[in-house]
């Protein structure tokens, strides 16, 4: 596929929910984060244990389990595209995850298409309210997110320093905790950073919130004052450790065990034969 070249330098300074997303007091800490570093084109690192909703959060605040798919789709396009051009032009965010093992030229060219085909999409949706706006034209993005940063070798890490250097954007770094340790080994790129923002497991009356839409989800009401209920919050927290993938995964099993067994009480002895279909290591 050819490879448009993407002028970063022109870049200027200046939700839809994803499916089965939950928004989390962890979540509006990120979108905070995430404000932040695109107003004051600066770099953050944003980091936590897998599965506790880091990429999701991501993709959420970018509007990109939309804008992703419509960036990469070649088909004719439709009038009704301008719903995605307005997303565009909203979050102005572009997310990329680096594959594993991609050398330096890979990471330029999917990147350099991502940006190229993202700025026609932001300029269509600014010229949905400003005629004036050429449609046709690459418009800046005005932040990017890097998940998983650390495939990222230290060639591609002084590559994103030096392109953050050039373009007047913010620049977001995810990945693992210890992340933001390894960083500190790069100092032109540590130096440079403005915001660390860590992603914490669900506790307390948040994962309780949560607990409260999974039973909804499957058709039951959570009620924290009876002992059978309790007792299986008790038995996910244990399981799951406020891990969101976690719940996820173990919500799913559940609702097949009720529906098999044509149960309509979630009880601890469900939640451990849950548990026990999965491979999560010791709890």
């Amino acid at each position: 596929m050819p490879v448009i070249p993407f002028d970063w330098t022109t870049m200027y300074r200046g939700p839809d929910l994803l499916p089965g997303f939950i928004a989390t007091r962890e979540h509006r800490r990120f979108v905070e984060f995430a404000a932040d570093v695109r107003r004051q084109r600066t770099i953050g690192l944003s980091f936590g244990p897998a599965g506790v909703g880091k990429t999701w959060s991501a993709r959420r605040y970018a509007h990109w389990h939309r804008i992703e798919p419509f960036l990469l789709e070649l088909a004719p396009r439709e009038p009704s595209d301008a719903r995605i051009h307005a997303l565009a032009a909203r979050s102005r965010t572009l997310i990329y995850t680096p594959a594993v093992g991609a050398g330096l030229k890979q990471m330029k060219d999917d990147l350099n298409y991502l940006a190229v085909q993202m700025g026609f999409c932001i300029s269509a949706g600014l010229a949905l309210k400003d005629p004036s706006i050429d449609p046709m034209r690459i418009a800046p993005i005005e932040l990017l997110i890097v998940d998983e940063a650390e495939r990222l070798n230290l060639t591609a890490l002084e590559w994103l320093r030096d392109l953050y250097d050039r373009a007047p954007m913010g620049l977001i770094l995810t990945g693992m905790p210890g992340i933001e340790k390894s960083m500190a080994r790069y100092a032109q790129l540590y130096s440079r950073v403005g915001f660390a923002h860590e992603y914490r497991p669900l506790q307390g009356e948040e994962l309780t919130f949560v607990l409260n839409r999974h039973w909804k989800t499957l058709g039951l009401v959570l009620d924290a004052d009876d002992f059978t209920d309790d007792r299986a919050i008790a038995a996910v927290a244990r399981i799951t450790g406020g891990n969101f993938r976690l719940l996820q995964r173990l919500f799913n099993q559940i609702g097949r065990i009720l529906a098999v067994n044509k149960m309509t009480t979630i009880t601890e002895n469900v939640v451990d034969a849950a548990r026990s279909t999965l491979v999560i290591g010791p709890t």
